[in-house]
């Protein structure tokens, strides 16, 4: 009696469990999958390829074979510049090693942008004492 008891109880944690799971928002779920890829991904390099309307294009290598991909960006504006064109260069990136398609340039907690700082021409000079 109390196996069945048992078995019951686990099925219905996994009922509510499932249910919840699939009453998530997609950008909910998108940003599961940024955490998710941030906490057991590999760090690895990528190429911006492209930005537009809040999505970023990128390419990157895992083991001689070629990804493109992109990440819609427009819940994490706080993390990129306010000129998106700036990103286009290279970057790193973090995958899932399981499915090395599975991939993000910037999440939540963490960001492969790497700052491009534009300096006066002044300041690229040498200072000379006069």
């Amino acid at each position: 009696m109390t196996l069945l008891a048992i078995v019951v109880g686990v099925l219905l944690i996994l009922a509510i469990y499932l249910f919840v799971r699939s009453r998530l928002k997609p950008k909910d779920k998108e940003k599961r999958r940024r955490l998710t890829v941030n906490q057991t991904g590999r760090i690895g390099d990528a190429m911006i390829t492209d930005v537009q309307d809040g999505i970023i294009f990128y390419e990157y290598s895992v083991r001689g074979v070629l990804y493109t991909a992109s990440q819609d960006i427009s819940q994490l504006h706080d993390r990129i510049p306010s000129d998106p064109d700036r990103l286009i260069g290279p970057c790193g990136l973090k995958y899932t090693t399981s499915n090395p398609a599975n991939s993000i340039i910037v999440c939540e907690d963490w960001s492969g942008l790497r700052s491009n700082p534009v300096h006066p021409p002044s300041e690229l000079s040498p200072t000379k004492p006069q």
